[in-house]
């Protein structure tokens, strides 16, 4: 009987996992045996995701194992332990709890560490780095005692860091020594504009401070004092300020480091000893460590090449292109984002009103792209990374691949004239011939082209290129592309909602019998759930229609992370008058509601139990109030500024307005939520151009804006008639929002319905305005039924005893939940951390 090969593998995060998988999937694994050192107490995880923790992601949630993956494989792992000595002589490695393993070929993933710069006062208490679960851990303990924090670190994991202070509560600073943000990714414009986003979502920060000492505050527990002798107070404070290569086992064993730290490696992954490898943050290649995961993906494929025998994979250094999320905005960089290299040329776009700034780089003779800058809308990252490595010539007009759209793309640009060997997935090493030969055999959907190849399953950032090449192969291949809404009905959303109106249908099972099969799932039931409300105006929680509901909408309410709800009486326009709005702070007060004044000009009423809320809501309409359907796709808020009663620059009466519109369709069931907003002059204070429907006024009307946005991805609304009388306004809303509901797929904003709309906007001003499909007293009748039939879904759900019970927590109780606890806090309560829930399980609940 041969004996195994012995693999030990030092660090198990993301590459190390990698490697292990690499090698388990390999023809005659049969031969090895592997061991891993696991320094923390979790198995990989995903460390790029990282900040999800604090969005009520579990440590299971982002793990990379899947449960029984090691037993099943023949694994050996040691969790918890770390590896603190090779003896290259014996071939040994030894644990810090003594465990001296053997092995025949070693691999170092042992990643990198936060670099923390040697500033006075560094190692007190509610000081963090931001690296692994226990430290977040951490963070969170300290915020549940502070007011405010500060990111010493103005890059990617800074930022994101800034985002969960923020959202754990905190006032939340970031302080950056360099003169912007991301210096390494973006250029001085953009690096401004980013900061300019993040200052207006409430991180504040702070540029070229260098920061001398982390003193004991007075206002604050801690004092930063800056060089320039300027200060800030804070709470806490986290270093994010880079990494550093965790090499030192590898120092102590005789291994060459590299100049900036790291294990020296060649493109085989080898270190100076041929029977020990390097890979990921801990690896050094051409004197260059790679802070990225998918360089480390590729290393320990190579590595696991090499050793096995069973492929020819290189490492020869890799792309740092990037793209991101931070704080929702959207940032990518590809390749020479600076533009350093010597004679190169520039281009670039930027639009303040809509935060988008975009630059490419190209080759000093004008016909290659070598590097690009997105910021606010990265949809060309995938197709610019691709032109970039695969040197694929430019358009002559280099300028119209970050200008707006404004038709169909150049000549040469798109997915089909990407070359089969254009890596697509960098995460799985997936080109795009893999996903081409995976079509062929037969994939017809992305999910099974995710299946088959994993590509899309990693970061993510490839899966609209999967999609784009998905849809030109079928498309050559002479197959129409799938638009079913699912498996249960062969039809779009549109299709749906045109059988639904034209043949009376006032059921799902009536819908599924005449035109599906099956019994329906996720996707289509709320599809159609919405069209039947937007048909009929039903009450949606009729026997008939409650199993189609997703739980926002069973429970007229917005469901929270900690299993209760939030409640958002309606407030028409945002006027409320002094008694309703000490109603409203009284029922808060006697419930112990957590209350938050929202952006569209709304009150918030957080941590109310399941069965609380019919008894809650009841009160409210004792009080005048009304659902303000907050969990619903359908109108959420109508906002508006004060208008000329009061502002001495108002053209007209927007409040009034805002209330007319508000009441008008605020029982409209749509594909998406509508947000709404009238502006009394062109100074724009409610932001009615950001929205789905806009209104402004002037000295000679009102114009209408549509199909504007403000969330994921800000696009600004379209103008569509100018000058317009209040009855002729109210006539083209009606119209334009019956088309759109008619029109639309599932789960469609209006600017994304509006991109995709062969036509555009001149479509919808020839519908709205012209009659042109001779559809308009169709529309303008179906609102009609809609405004006329509204009802109070809380109203008719409180005053049905038979409705009430489906709110009890127990079936057979009225008993609450007591799992439920809640904590004090500025003078209000929030739900309590998983941490607090145990430190007062001996505790009665605090309602």
């Amino acid at each position: 009987m041969n004996t195994p090969v012995k693999i030990v593998i030092i660090g198990n995060g993301m590459v190390g996992h990698r490697f292990i998988e690499e090698m388990v999937k390999s023809a005659d694994y049969g031969k090895y045996r592997l061991t891993t050192f696991c320094e923390e107490s979790d198995l990989a995880y995903d460390r790029v995701g990282l900040s999800y923790y604090f969005a009520g992601k579990t440590r299971n949630d982002l793990s990379l194992v899947r449960d029984g993956f090691y037993e099943e494989s023949g694994v050996e792992v040691h969790i918890g332990d770390k590896a603190v000595k090779i003896d290259r002589e014996s071939r040994t490695v030894t644990s810090e709890q003594g465990r001296v393993v053997a092995y025949d070929k070693l691999v170092l993933a042992t990643g990198s560490y936060p670099f923390v710069p040697p500033i006075e006062g560094r190692e007190q208490e509610h000081i963090h780095v931001y690296r692994t679960f226990d430290d977040l851990e951490a963070i969170k303990d300290s915020a549940g005692e502070s007011r405010s924090g500060v990111v010493l670190g103005g890059g990617l994991l800074g930022l994101e860091c800034a985002n969960a202070l923020k959202n754990l509560g905190l006032e939340a600073h970031v302080v950056e020594f360099a003169p912007s943000l991301m210096g390494v990714q973006l250029d001085a414009d953009a690096g401004d504009m980013l900061r300019t986003k993040i200052e207006e979502l409430g991180v504040q920060v702070h540029t070229g401070k260098n920061t001398k000492l982390i003193a004991k505050g007075e206002a604050c527990r801690f004092q930063l004092q800056f060089a320039d002798e300027s200060v800030l107070d804070t709470d806490m404070v986290v270093f994010s300020v880079g990494i550093r290569a965790r090499d030192e086992i590898g120092r102590e064993c005789g291994l060459e480091i590299g100049a900036r730290g790291g294990f020296v490696i060649d493109s085989v992954c080898r270190t100076s000893d041929p029977d020990i490898f390097a890979i990921g943050e801990c690896a050094s290649y051409n004197n260059f460590i790679y802070g990225l995961v998918a360089p480390g993906y590729t290393m320990a494929g190579v590595a696991a090449d090499v050793i096995t025998g069973c492929g020819e994979r290189r490492f020869e250094g890799a792309d740092l292109s990037t793209k991101l999320k931070l704080l929702g905005v959207d940032v990518a960089s590809i390749g020479d984002s600076h533009g350093r290299t010597a004679g190169c040329r520039s281009f670039s776009f930027r639009d303040e009103i809509k935060g988008i700034y975009k630059k490419i780089v190209v080759s000093p003779d004008g016909k290659k792209l070598i590097g690009g800058i997105l910021l606010g809308d990265a949809e060309e990252f995938g197709t610019l990374q691709q032109m970039m490595l695969n040197e694929m010539p430019i358009p002559e007009d280099p300028g119209c691949l970050i200008l707006p759209s404004s038709g169909s793309a150049p000549a040469g640009f798109g997915v089909d004239a990407l070359p089969a060997t254009a890596n697509i997935c960098s995460c799985h090493n997936v080109s795009k011939g893999d996903l081409v030969a995976c079509i062929e055999a037969g994939a017809t959907t992305i999910g099974e082209i995710k299946s088959s190849t994993k590509a899309g399953t990693g970061c993510g950032g490839c899966a609209t290129m999967c999609k784009q090449i998905l849809d030109c192969e079928l498309s050559k291949r002479g197959i129409d592309v799938n638009t079913d809404i699912c498996e249960h009905f062969p039809f779009t959303r549109q299709d749906l909602y045109g059988l639904v109106r034209v043949e009376n249908i006032r059921s799902f099972d009536e819908l599924l019998a005449r035109h599906g099969k099956g019994d329906g799932c996720e996707t289509c039931k709320p599809a159609v759930a919405s069209i039947l409300a937007t048909c009929w105006n039903d009450y949606i929680l009729k026997d008939e229609h409650v199993g189609l509901q997703d739980t926002n909408d069973r429970f007229l309410a917005n469901l929270q992370k900690d299993g209760t709800y939030s409640i958002v009486p309606r407030v028409p326009g945002g006027e409320i008058s002094p008694d309703k709005l000490i109603a409203i702070g009284t029922i808060a007060k006697k419930w112990k509601l957590y209350t938050k004044i929202t952006g569209g000009q709304r009150i918030d009423l957080f941590g109310a139990r399941q069965e609380q809320l019919p008894d809650i809501w009841e009160e409210l309409i004792a009080e005048g109030f009304e659902s303000g359907h907050a969990y619903g796709k359908s109108l959420r808020t109508v906002k508006s500024c004060v208008g000329n009663n009061w502002c001495r620059y108002g053209q007209q009466d927007s409040v009034s307005l805002s209330i007319e519109l508000e009441n008008r369709y605020k029982g409209l069931r749509s594909p998406h939520k509508l947000k709404m907003a009238v502006s009394g002059c062109t100074r724009e204070c409610a932001e009615a151009q950001g929205k789905d429907v806009g209104v402004i006024a002037t000295e000679d009307g009102w114009n209408l804006y549509v199909c504007g946005n403000g969330g994921m991805k800000p696009r600004h609304a379209d103008l569509i008639a100018e000058s317009l009388d209040k009855p002729t306004l109210l006539k083209y809303i009606d119209r334009f929002l019956m088309y759109y509901v008619r029109t639309a797929d599932k789960l469609q904003r209006t600017s994304t319905w509006l991109e995709n709309l062969e036509g555009g906007i001149q479509h919808v001003k020839d519908v709205v305005i012209k009659d042109s499909l001779g559809i308009c007293a169709q529309l303008e009748g179906e609102m009609k039924h809609v405004v006329s039939t509204y009802q109070c879904e809380w109203k008719t759900t409180v005053e049905d005893p038979e409705k009430r019970k489906r709110f009890r927590y127990f079936v057979n109780s009225d008993e609450s939940d007591a799992n439920v606890l809640f904590i004090e806090e500025r003078g209000q309560i929030r739900p309590a951390t998983e941490e607090e829930r145990k430190k007062l399980t001996n505790l009665e609940p605090a309602l």
